[in-house]
């Protein structure tokens, strides 16, 4: 049911459902094409316009702002033209997803929820580095994909040119089904001239210079279909119409070999009900796509997911945000069974989603809980429209899961399970922030954990060695983003400072010290005398602490008081920087009958402690980081130079496929905290890297130089 009582046309019904993610790079027209098809389709009343603000999708005031998507919106609508959609009335859920790279987390949830996208190019930029990442995302999906084609009324757009570039970079299967004719539309399938709601059969003159073309078309959709009987009508000279091939298309669309082409303007009108009918009557139903694995709660997998709305619930959370009325609402992809308004359900979820890890048969729900949901509405943009209950293969928004999570599974109270989630990149631009007033500490805490369960691209650490309160991020957009929404939503005030790297210092050499710690003064006195001898381990052993000592020079008690005080030294360190990976052997000392007390042999060890590392050196050790990068193949010197520049050590490279090269290198992690920049800039927006913690190893005396005077590394 809908607000006013009316049947869902798609209640029951995954077959007249259609979810469809809209993919390409920022400013190729998305919001604009989601708010052209809502138009033709009479959902909406005007064509918004990103300038004014005014579109569906992009309804944010940060979007408004910036003028272009960095949230996944959904903008559902009923698609009811009985010619562009055989009659019945299909259920469309639209997807809008960003195009930067630091919102790629948002895509990927948009991908999930989707079971094709319209992958928009524009026809004056071609194809980029950036739009080639974009398109292997949604090949690492298995989307199946419809290429369009915008901005054609620009002075140097060229559809021909664009579908060439599109067939160099995406590879086989890239064939044209429409071709712009001025304001109209030619298809190559019907053989017809479109131009609004209206068409004609094209002339011979019109379909000449592309009689090759169609050609190639339809026998690449026979082939990739596997229609052997079509194929054999076709070879036999039958001739091939629209609705011969209709169902052949379709199913070339869903085994996603096959990417259909397309012109489109959102101003004008072009192509935009030749879409609308593409997707009616050529993208695969919500049970046609493939289904994520099931797992139950504690690990087992279950059978595959049966798509059906008669079957167990199985959902999954692809989207969080915060309404300022409604409070937390949750974007939900219902795989399987019913989910009725207010009833009582299960979430559950699991750590890897977030860490990015693998999951295997061993995984199992990190969180779970039942709990009693809300109203479920359909999305138009900011717009929700209260339904009494949502079926398998549609997308839906639900109120008042608070515990929810993107990413997390819905299931049913009596059947729990958990889906194996999708992989969410790891964030990997930090900043260290604090709240500018003490008493919004506990309210920015509180504030950074609602945004992180919105964005799970991000990650809010307390560092135990600098004590910094870092969040990371995807990148400079996000994080601005991000600090945008403390400030305005959560009304706190932060400021930011740099990240400090965990620097480490140790000792060169071997060397012996003396610890004196005596005060007499009158009354009870303070007396503790150590020798100790000093030397440096390997990396990564830690310390190791030997009594030596004979004779009784240090009474059996004050030993483990000259232990602790060399420790709380090591903490504070000599330079600043915790020591580490060092032996202290206590060899002797003096004490008082009267005046010796645990207290006066921790300030012993410790003067000990500093006075023998005088002697010895002090190193410092910076943090090594494990990274491996992945860029076209033309940015690799560039690439290689520019980590000779950050004191890198490359280890080896070996092909990625596609044209593309994977380098992995030891890099000083001073030289990372912003590396997310300097790659899509010598990259062009195609690289993309990860980071591991590798060793510790020396710092060059430059480097330790500008540490020990208080400076960044860098």
């Amino acid at each position: 049911m809908n607000g006013n009582g009316d049947p869902h046309p798609a209640a029951g019904d995954p077959g007249h459902i259609r979810n469809v993610a809209l993919v390409g790079p920022q400013s190729v027209g998305k919001t604009m094409l989601i708010e052209a098809m809502l138009h033709a389709a009479g959902a909406s009343h005007r064509l918004g316009t990103v300038q004014d603000g005014t579109t569906i999708s992009d309804h944010t005031d940060a979007e408004k702002r910036l003028g272009h998507s960095v949230h996944l919106t959904v903008a559902s609508f009923d698609l009811k033209d009985a010619e562009l959609t055989k009659g019945e009335a299909i259920a469309i859920n639209l997807i809008d997803t960003p195009g930067h790279p630091d919102f790629v987390g948002e895509l990927r949830a948009g991908l999930r929820g989707a079971d094709a996208a319209l992958f928009v190019v524009s026809g004056v930029d071609g194809v980029d580095p950036a739009t080639a990442r974009l398109w292997r995302e949604c090949a690492l999906a298995d989307m199946p994909r419809v290429v369009v084609i915008t901005h054609l009324d620009a002075e140097r757009a060229d559809y021909a040119t664009a579908v060439d570039a599109c067939q160099a970079v995406f590879g086989d299967g890239v064939h044209p089904i429409h071709v712009p004719m001025g304001d109209a539309v030619l298809s190559l399938l019907s053989q017809t001239v479109i131009e609004g709601a209206n068409s004609r059969e094209a002339t011979a003159d019109e379909l000449a210079p592309h009689e090759d073309e169609r050609a190639e078309t339809i026998e690449a959709i026979i082939t990739e279909a596997e229609d052997e009987t079509l194929l054999e009508r076709y070879l036999g000279g039958e001739e091939v119409t629209f609705g011969t091939v209709i169902d052949a298309l379709e199913s070339a669309v869903a085994r996603s070999s096959f990417h259909p082409v397309v012109p489109a303007n959102p101003v004008t009108g072009q192509g935009i009900r030749t879409l609308l009918e593409l997707i009616s009557r050529g993208f695969p139903t919500p049970a046609e796509h493939h289904m994520p694995a099931v797992f139950s709660v504690g690990g087992v997998q279950r059978p595959g997911i049966d798509p059906s709305p008669d079957a167990p619930l199985v959902a999954e959370v692809i989207k969080t945000f915060t309404d300022a009325y409604v409070g937390r609402v949750s974007i939900v992809r219902i795989f399987a069974g019913t989910l009725a308004a207010d009833s009582q359900v299960h979430i559950s979820g699991h750590l890897s989603q977030f860490t990015g890890e693998p999951a295997d048969k061993d995984w199992h729900a990190d969180h779970d809980e039942d709990t009693r949901g809300g109203a479920i509405s359909r999305l138009m943009g900011s717009t929700l429209t209260p339904i009494g209950r949502a079926t398998a293969g549609d997308i839906v928004a639900v109120s008042h899961l608070d515990t929810a999570e993107t990413g997390d599974t819905i299931s049913a109270a009596d059947d729990p399970v958990v889906v194996e989630p999708w992989h969410f990149p790891h964030p990997l631009l930090p900043v260290a922030l604090h709240a500018a007033s003490i008493k919004d500490d506990d309210k920015l805490m509180r504030g950074l954990g609602r945004l992180q369960a919105e964005n799970p691209t991000t990650q809010v650490v307390v560092d135990g060695e600098t004590g910094q309160l870092v969040l990371w991020t995807m990148g400079e957009h996000q994080l601005d983003l991000l600090v945008d929404t403390l400030r305005n939503r959560e009304g706190i005030e932060i400021e930011t400072e740099p990240v400090r790297v965990a620097v480490h210092e140790t000792v060169r050499a071997k060397a012996n010290g003396t610890g004196r710690h005596v005060k007499q003064s009158g009354g009870h006195g303070q007396y503790g005398i150590v020798h100790i001898t000093i030397e440096p381990l390997g990396s990564g052993i830690g310390f190791e602490f030997v009594d030596e000592v004979v004779g009784g020079e240090v009474p059996r008690q004050f030993i483990p008081s000259v232990e602790k005080g060399v420790r709380a030294q090591m903490e504070k360190g000599i330079t600043g920087y915790p020591m580490v990976d060092i032996r202290v052997r206590l060899t002797g000392g003096k004490s008082h009958s009267v005046d010796s007390s645990d207290a006066a042999f921790q300030v012993a060890g410790a003067l000990a402690l500093r006075d023998a590392a005088g002697s010895a050196g002090v190193q410092l050790l910076e943090p090594i980081d494990e990274v491996s990068i992945t860029v076209d193949d033309a940015y690799v010197g560039a690439v290689m130079s520019d980590l000779a520049t950050r004191r890198g050590q490359v280890t080896g490279t070996e092909p990625a496929g596609e044209g593309r090269t994977t380098v992995t290198a030891h890099v000083p992690a001073f030289e990372l905290l912003r590396y997310t920049q300097v790659l899509s800039s010598i990259g062009h927006g195609s690289g993309e890297f990860t980071r591991t913690t590798g060793h510790y190893a020396p710092a060059p005396a430059t480097v330790q130089e500008r540490l020990v005077a208080g400076g960044s590394a860098g």
